[in-house]
């Protein structure tokens, strides 16, 4: 229908001929109030925003000699982390003389990221920034 002919409709109904989509081929356009149409669009967008995901990166701390308790309750807390679908860092902080057993501290990372693999794959390797061990895992993507 030509473009005359579309505004004489809308007029006659009291309502607004509203492009809904330009770059159809021809394009495509409804008559409709356009205040509710906008308000539907806002109610849209705002619902798509809330399915975003925005999760942060969250930080769990070791030390290179962490029990073996301990360390089991933190790896809880970094599963719960990452089914949140939340970014794990994972730190192991050295103190004094312990920075001469940084193999104790990437035996630990790699021991963290095997048992996590079920919900998370490595992002950044393990390295060094000063005193700190610190590697980041990425949750997994969901399978559809």
């Amino acid at each position: 229908m030509s473009v005359p002919e579309a505004l004489e409709l809308a007029t006659e109904a009291g309502l607004d001929l509203v492009e809904i989509s330009p770059g159809a081929d021809p394009p495509v356009a409804s008559i409709v109030d356009y205040g509710k149409f906008r308000y539907r669009e806002n109610r849209k967008a705002r619902k798509a925003r809330q399915k975003q995901h925005t999760g942060g990166l969250k930080e769990v701390k070791f030390r290179p000699n962490t029990e073996e308790h301990d360390y089991h309750f933190k790896m809880e807390h970094a599963r719960e982390f990452l089914e949140l679908r939340h970014k794990l860092k994972a730190t192991v902080v050295f103190r004094g003389r312990q920075l001469s057993y940084k193999e104790q501290g990437y035996k630990l990372l790699e021991r963290l990221a095997a048992d996590l693999e079920d919900l998370g794959r490595i992002e950044r390797a393990p390295t060094m920034e000063g005193r700190q061990l610190t590697m980041i895992v990425s949750p997994l993507r969901e399978q559809k």
